[in-house]
């Protein structure tokens, strides 16, 4: 899914909806699996496609960059969590078999 600065809305917009992007999108666990890099070029789509006359406002950038922000920090805070708690459950394991039998 490649969006071009020279294609123009309608190049832009058979990239967009071309056949397999759904697939790629499915097999990569649908929206949920949308990363920053998928951020950027939606953000550049948005900004090469607005009307120079009335251009996004900068406090709806701001506010989508800030939220955007915010969960990426959330799921590395909610991988770091797994990451710890994988290795809390490991260490009761091993604690458990290192006991002694009565």
């Amino acid at each position: 899914m490649a969006v071009e600065s020279t294609g123009g809305l309608a190049a832009n917009l058979q990239a967009l909806n071309a056949p397999g992007t759904a697939a790629r999108a499915t097999s990569r666990g649908g929206m949920g699996a949308l990363d920053q890099g998928d951020f950027l070029r939606l953000m550049l789509a948005q900004l090469q496609q607005q009307d120079p006359l009335e251009p996004v406002d900068n406090k709806d950038m701001l506010a989508q960059m800030a939220q955007f922000t915010a969960l990426a920090g959330s799921t590395e805070t909610n991988q770091t969590l797994a990451d710890i708690s994988a290795k809390l459950d490991a260490l009761i394991a091993a604690q458990k078999s290192a006991q002694p039998t009565t």
